[in-house]
């Protein structure tokens, strides 16, 4: 009778060692949502070479993704859109300053739908009476919309099209409405373009003083902080950063 309990007692603490050790190779990341596409497909390579783990992605607009963390929801790591929003992060505290690394750089585009009789070669062409309707990201929370205000404020026109700007939720939200004919034109990252190319096309690359740079990093947060670590360190392995420059994403 006591071997048959010190058996049971035995195989309990094994289960609970092993539904720990489960536990412990999660990992949640929160992602820009322009890396959608390719973290999807990164995540599942991640967790074929590594068959203990999960991972959890949440993507969105970065300003909205660090409110969430923010106000407390279990992040692993955070992939942001733009140096602002994590600076932002590391300011509240959310991430230490040593943990941070630029992992892909990108081009802001400004597209319309794909059939649009729209000829549009430079900014200036969205004066146009045709142009009534231009998805922006709002400037507030989404990276996209910060990099469009900045352009259009250097080429002195941002009062003079604000009347027109749809703002949108994220830089998925713009490239959709675009896609489906909602909007005249939309400023999305080139490689958001990319994905759609039977729905929109590029009308220009617009011309910016700043780069487009993606920073990554563990949350001090993290409650599986090796495991964030070991996927932050795939992303910069040769085939995590190939898918990325399938999907349009370049070198930082």
């Amino acid at each position: 009778m006591t071997t048959r309990i010190c058996r049971q007692i035995g195989l309990a603490i094994a289960i609970g060692t092993l539904a720990l050790g489960a536990h412990a190779s999660e990992v949640t990341v929160s992602a820009a949502a322009s890396l959608t596409n390719a973290f999807k497909e990164i995540a599942q390579n991640y967790q074929t070479q590594y068959p203990e783990a999960k991972v959890a992605l949440n993507f969105g607009a970065s300003g909205a993704l660090l409110q969430q963390i923010a106000k407390g929801a279990p992040v692993d790591v955070f992939a942001s859109a733009d140096q602002e929003t994590m600076d932002a992060a590391e300011k509240q505290g959310l991430v230490a300053n040593a943990d941070r690394r630029d992992f892909v750089k990108n081009a802001l585009v400004l597209i319309v739908p794909v059939d649009s009789t729209l000829n549009i070669k430079r900014l200036d062409d969205l004066n146009q009476p045709t142009v009534k309707r231009i998805a922006i990201g709002n400037p507030a929370s989404v990276p996209v919309g910060r990099y469009t205000q900045h352009a259009l404020e250097a080429a002195k026109l941002w009062p003079a099209l604000e009347s027109k700007t749809i703002h949108t939720q994220n830089v998925r939200q713009s490239l959709d409405y675009v896609a489906r004919g909602e909007v005249d034109s939309g400023f999305v990252y080139a490689t958001d373009a990319a994905i759609m190319k039977d729905k929109v096309r590029i009308a220009m690359e617009v011309p910016l003083n700043v780069v487009i740079s993606y920073p990554i990093a563990k949350l001090k947060a993290s409650t599986n902080a090796d495991e964030a670590k070991r996927f932050i360190a795939y992303v910069f392995l040769p085939q995590s950063q190939a898918i990325l420059n399938k999907y349009g994403f370049q070198k930082p």
